[in-house]
């Protein structure tokens, strides 16, 4: 589970995160949806230590991963906006370099690597550099490597960014498989489709602050809509957020 309570993170002048609390469930995936430089991006690295916050407090499993950042990563896979592969390693390599620095054994990582392989189909791939990869190629890659220590949190920054129709399907039965086994999966979006398809519950982020937050009918009662691309417009309060 993770807990965080009036998070703020300014760039200089810049107020990327003014405000945001949110709770997200293990078992359940919890969408950050939002306008592109709503705080979303920066939200997600403060919730995985890459940035401090300027205020407020996260708890992931009742850890502060600011007091406890390399505790907190053994818990947490970690897709990023910028899917941060090695450009000169294989993806099989980029796997196991990753597997290996969570102490997994040799035999147990190269299990993992070929459960992993099954499941994201990478098997036509896994051997080349991933220098040239396509953007499915690489989310697919980006997946493996964060789950290759099976870890019972997932932070998935824009992941489907970019997919095709068949990447996208098997990204989203890869998401439906790890909530039923109880992961807690914290996805950050601006893409409603998504958001309908995957998310047990929305947090809506505009201009740094939580603009909403609730099931996709609870957002839609309280915009007296019946549809939620119509909520998720009237909540931010501006047509700019319309971008599905």
């Amino acid at each position: 589970m993770i807990v965080t309570e009036h998070l703020q993170k300014s760039f200089g002048p810049v107020k990327a995160v003014r405000d945001v609390s949110f709770v997200a469930a293990d078992g359940q995936i919890t969408g950050l949806l939002g306008p592109n430089g709503a705080g979303k991006t920066t939200t997600l690295r403060m919730l995985y230590s890459l940035l401090p916050p300027d205020a407020g407090s996260i708890r992931i499993d009742g850890i502060d991963p600011q007091r406890d950042a390399l505790k907190v990563k053994t818990s947490l896979g970690v897709v990023p906006d910028a899917r941060g592969l090695y450009a000169r390693l294989s993806a099989r390599e980029n796997i196991a370099y990753f597997g290996k620095l969570h102490g997994i054994g040799k035999a147990a990582l190269e299990q993992r690597i070929a459960d992993l392989s099954d499941q994201l189909d990478l098997h036509d791939f896994i051997d080349r550099r991933t220098e040239g990869f396509s953007q499915g190629q690489r989310v697919r890659v980006a997946l493996a490597r964060a789950l290759v220590h099976q870890p019972k949190t997932l932070l998935l920054d824009e992941p489907s960014n970019g997919l095709d129709v068949m990447s996208t399907r098997a990204l989203r039965d890869m998401l439906l498989r790890l909530r039923a086994a109880g992961h807690c999966i914290v996805l950050s979006t601006h893409i409603m489709q998504e958001v309908a398809a995957l998310c047990d519950r929305i947090v809506i982020i505009a201009d740094g602050v939580v603009a909403a937050d609730g099931t996709a009918d609870e957002l839609r009662q309280q915009a007296g809509t019946s549809e939620l691309e119509d909520a998720f417009v009237q909540l931010i309060g501006s047509e700019e957020g319309l971008l599905a």
